[in-house]
C-alpha cells in the first residue's frame, strides 16, 4: 500500500513543470540581475528540498547550504532582500496550493503542510540573516577604508602644511615685531593699525594650519579667564571687519563669569565663530545682527554666538565640523574642526542649530572643573 508521503511526492513530481511555470510567472527578477538564471535553478532546488522534507525532516545544514548560496548571490547581484523574500513567499504559496489539490485527505495533509511551512520559514530566516551579515561586513570594510584614507589625507596635509607654514611663520613674526616698534616710535603714522590688524589675522590663520599639522594637541597651560573681558578684546580686535561688514554686535555676558582653560585656544575658538558669522551675514540684505550671550546651568557655561544670516541646511550641519568640509569658495574646511577639537579638549561640547531666522553655535564648558588636558589625536 502506497504511503501518504509517497502519494504526495508522486503528485508533486507529476506537476513539477506546471508548478515551476506558475512560480516563474509570478516572481520578480530584475533584468540586470547577474544571477537571474540561477534564481530559477534555486527555485528548483527548493522544490527538491520540499519533496525530501515530506519523506524525512531535513537537517539544518541541508537548509543552510542553499540559504547561504542564495544570500551570497543576492548580495553580488546588488538586489534588495525584500525582492528575495517576496519570491520565496510566492514559492511557498504555490506549493501549498498544489499540495492542497493532491486529493489527499485534509487530516493526513496537516503534518506535511506544517513541515513545508517550517522549511520555508527556516530557509528565509537563514538567507536573510546571512545577507544582512555580509552587507554589514562590507559596510564595516568600506568605513575602515574611508577612515584609513581620511587619516592618510591628514598625515599628508600635516607633513605639507607643517613645513609650508613654518616657512611663513618666521618672517611673519619679524614683520609683526617691527610693525609694533613703528607704532611705538611713530604712533601717528597712518595705516599702521590696519597693517597690524591684517598681520594678526594672517597669524591666526597660520595658527589654524599648525593645529591641523600636529598629530596631537599638546598639553597647554590653564588659567582663569573672564569671558566678558575676552569678548571685549575680540570685538575691539574685529572692529574693522564689523564696520566693513555693517554688522551690529550685542554682547550679553555676565561680567563675573569666569572659566578655567587655555586663553589662546579659547580665544581662537571664539574668534573663528565670530568671523564665520560676519562672513555669513554678508549674504543677507538689511539688518545684520550678531548676538553673543551666556547662561549658566548646573555648573556648566552655555555660550551662544547667534547671527541672522542664511540657514544652514540640516544635512550640512552634520558635516560642518568635519575636516576639509567647507561651503566657502576659498575656505580651508579646518576652522570648525579645530574649534570642536579644542572645546572637547576643555571637557566641553559645541553644537550648531539653524533656522530661517537665525543660526546659533552653542558651546558648553564646565565652569570650574578640574579637567586635565590630555594629549588627543586629531
Amino acid at each position: 500500500m502506497t504511503s501518504t508521503s509517497d502519494r504526495l511526492i508522486d503528485f508533486l513530481e507529476e506537476h513539477s513543470t506546471e508548478f515551476l511555470h506558475n512560480w516563474r510567472d509570478k516572481i520578480v527578477i530584475s533584468e540586470e540581475d547577474l544571477y537571474k538564471t540561477e534564481v530559477l535553478r534555486n527555485g528548483l532546488r527548493m522544490y527538491e528540498l520540499v519533496k525530501r522534507a515530506i519523506r524525512n525532516p531535513l537537517s539544518e545544514e541541508e537548509i543552510r547550504m542553499l540559504a547561504y548560496k542564495t544570500a551570497q548571490e543576492r548580495v553580488e547581484a546588488n538586489v534588495n532582500i525584500s525582492e528575495f523574500v517576496y519570491n520565496v513567499n510566492v514559492g511557498k504559496s504555490e506549493i501549498i496550493k498544489w499540495v492542497s489539490r493532491s486529493g489527499i485527505e485534509w487530516d493526513a495533509l496537516q503534518r506535511y503542510l506544517e513541515e513545508i511551512n517550517s522549511l520555508f520559514d527556516r530557509f528565509s530566516y537563514l538567507a536573510v540573516k546571512q545577507y544582512t551579515d555580509i552587507r554589514d561586513k562590507q559596510l564595516q570594510e568600506k568605513e575602515l577604508y574611508i577612515d584609513q584614507t581620511h587619516k592618510e589625507r591628514l598625515t599628508i596635509l600635516g607633513q605639507m602644511s607643517s613645513s609650508f607654514v613654518h616657512e611663513f611663520r618666521n618672517p611673519l613674526t619679524s614683520i609683526i615685531g617691527f610693525t609694533k616698534l613703528l607704532q611705538h616710535d611713530h604712533p601717528d603714522l597712518p595705516y599702521l593699525d590696519i597693517m597690524q590688524h591684517e598681520l594678526d589675522q594672517l597669524n591666526y590663520r597660520i595658527s589654524q594650519f599648525l593645529h591641523v599639522s600636529r598629530k596631537e594637541i599638546i598639553e597647554s597651560k590653564r588659567e582663569t579667564i573672564n569671558l566678558a573681558d575676552m569678548f571685549d578684546d575680540l570685538v575691539e580686535f574685529l572692529y574693522p571687519s564689523l564696520l566693513d561688514g555693517d554688522v551690529t554686535v550685542k554682547v550679553d555676558i555676565d561680567r563675573d563669569l569666569n572659566v578655567s582653560g587655555n586663553k589662546d585656544e579659547l580665544r581662537q575658538v571664539f574668534l573663528n565663530l565670530v568671523m564665520n558669522s560676519i562672513d555669513a551675514l554678508q549674504q543677507v540684505p538689511g539688518e545684520r545682527e550678531l548676538k553673543i550671550h551666556s547662561t549658566v546651568k548646573e555648573g556648566m557655561l552655555h555660550l551662544s554666538i547667534i547671527n541672522n544670516g542664511p540657514q544652514i541646511e540640516e544635512g550640512t550641519i552634520n558635516a560642518i565640523f568635519e575636516p576639509f568640509y567647507t561651503t566657502k569658495e576659498l575656505g580651508t574646511g579646518i576652522g570648525l574642526f579645530i574649534c570642536k577639537k579644542l572645546i572637547e579638549k576643555h571637557g566641553g561640547e559645541i553644537m550648531c542649530r539653524s533656522t530661517e531666522d537665525e543660526t546659533s553655535f552653542t558651546i558648553g564648558l564646565p565652569l570650574w572643573s578640574e579637567v586635565t588636558f590630555v594629549k588627543e589625536k586629531i
